[in-house]
């Protein structure tokens, strides 16, 4: 143990002398000893053992401990900046396979290598994405330790690439346990007991999710579907328990009305694009009446935007409350269609650098979708008037678009829409240029 290794189980034990009951500081000892000696272990069987030492010990850090090890992680484990300017030097002398060999390992943080090993244990993979979920939230406050939060990106997108992964369809024979899941993790359209999963599961409804083999009653994301004749517009009619259930035979559409990722430790690595296109394949299979394929979106930031866009609204609109929910229900005519007008404004020009604001809208149009259409009082739970208004938005995936709009994003951030919404976005920029200065 170097050194620095000792130092840094002094300043662990230090955080953790006064840890709560069950939290025992031999476990704390444990996870650094095996730490420093992972790395220096050559044998797979032994490396196996003590990752699982590490695993069991990491599993019973309190908060101090953790930080401390997060710590450590980027104090003991990132590259020795000496030997990366060595590394530097040799290959700006000469720029061969061998040195830019040479200067890749210097620059490979030991702590990549570290995870690696700890990996190789039962229960690794499913350490390291806890590991980054309790890493997540410590990162404003420590941006030091952005390094670690980009080797386990970096890790997991490789560990959790498209061939890795399983699709599942999610059905009333499903183990109760990942079952179970699905009512917590639930993130679009809480999911009200057992009645209400089963009505989201019936006939007329799928139900997908991605599984990898080292997490396997973990869902990493699911999507949910309905079978319907028509474009949905409102998610109500969609989650209502008691709605009848209709013969999926004579659906025309598959409406994906909810998508939620599962695994917080997970965040960025992308998983919904290679969702929606499998779950567009399998159902086109099954049923060779269903050809169209749309969302029943949220609008998360439209409200938030909204209130600071008093100026682009009507004197009538600027005096109603947006957080009365009676009120807004009862507006008359000419007002849910200027809020139209604002929803098409702000998914169509409103622009984070080149692209949408609207993070849905993003995921979406990158995919290849089209934003069809703007439904008013489409959601009415308190979660869509807090966050979308009330509105939800249509993008419908048309399998012979889909290149060609995922193209046209990708290169220069174009927002395939309707002639409707763009009519109604430019409206908003007529009245715009009209309010005198």
């Amino acid at each position: 143990m170097t050194e620095g290794q000792r130092q840094f189980l002094r300043r662990v034990w230090a955080s953790v002398r006064h840890a709560p009951a069950g939290t025992p500081g031999q476990d704390v000892e444990q996870l650094v000893e095996s730490c420093a000696t992972l790395l220096s272990q050559r044998g797979e069987v032994s490396t196996a053992r003590i990752a699982a030492d590490a695993i069991a010990a990491y599993g019973c850090l309190n908060a101090e401990g953790r930080n401390a090890f997060f710590d450590a992680l980027v104090n003991d484990y990132s590259p020795v900046a000496a030997d990366l300017q060595r590394a530097i030097d040799a290959y700006q002398v000469d720029p061969s396979p061998l040195s830019a060999h040479a200067l890749h390992q210097a620059a490979e943080p030991p702590r990549q290598e570290l995870f690696r090993r700890l990996n190789t244990a039962a229960g690794g993979t499913q350490l390291l994405v806890r590991l980054r979920a309790d890493l997540l939230p410590t990162l404003e406050a420590h941006p030091e330790r952005a390094g670690i939060d980009s080797d386990l990106v970096h890790l997991f997108r490789s560990w959790f690439n498209r061939g890795f992964l399983v699709l599942q369809r999610i059905d009333w024979r499903t183990s109760a346990a990942v079952l179970e899941r699905l009512i917590a993790y639930e993130a679009v359209h809480q999911i009200q007991g057992w009645d209400d999963l089963r009505r989201r599961l019936a006939a007329d409804r799928r139900c997908f999710a991605f599984f990898h083999p080292a997490l396997p009653d973990e869902p990493l994301i699911f999507i949910e579907v309905a079978l319907t004749r028509r474009l949905a517009g409102d998610v109500q009619s969609l989650l209502d328990p008691r709605a009848r259930v209709t013969d999926p035979s004579e659906a025309r559409w598959a409406m994906f009305y909810s998508i939620t990722n599962c695994q917080p430790g997970l965040r960025g690595v992308s998983f919904g694009n290679f969702l929606i296109k499998q779950v567009v394949e399998d159902l086109s299979r099954e049923f060779r009446s269903i050809r169209k394929f749309a969302t029943l979106s949220p609008i998360p930031g439209f409200r938030s935007w909204l209130l600071s866009a008093r100026h682009l609204m009507s004197p009538d609109l600027a005096a109603v409350s947006l957080d009365n929910f009676e009120q807004l229900t009862a507006l008359p005519a000419p007002l849910p269609e200027e809020i139209r007008r604002l929803c098409a404004y702000y998914l169509i020009r409103e622009k984070r650098g080149r692209a949408p604001l609207d993070s849905v809208a993003r995921f979406h149009l990158a995919n290849g979708a089209r934003l069809a259409r703007l439904n008013w009082m489409g959601d009415t739970s308190a979660a869509g008037i807090a966050s979308s208004l009330g509105m939800t938005a249509n993008y419908v995936y048309r399998i012979a678009e889909v290149e060609t709009n995922h193209e046209a994003y990708a290169t220069n951030f174009d927002v395939a829409r309707s002639v409707t919404d763009e009519r109604l976005a430019r409206e908003v920029k007529s009245a715009k240029s009209a309010v005198p200065a």
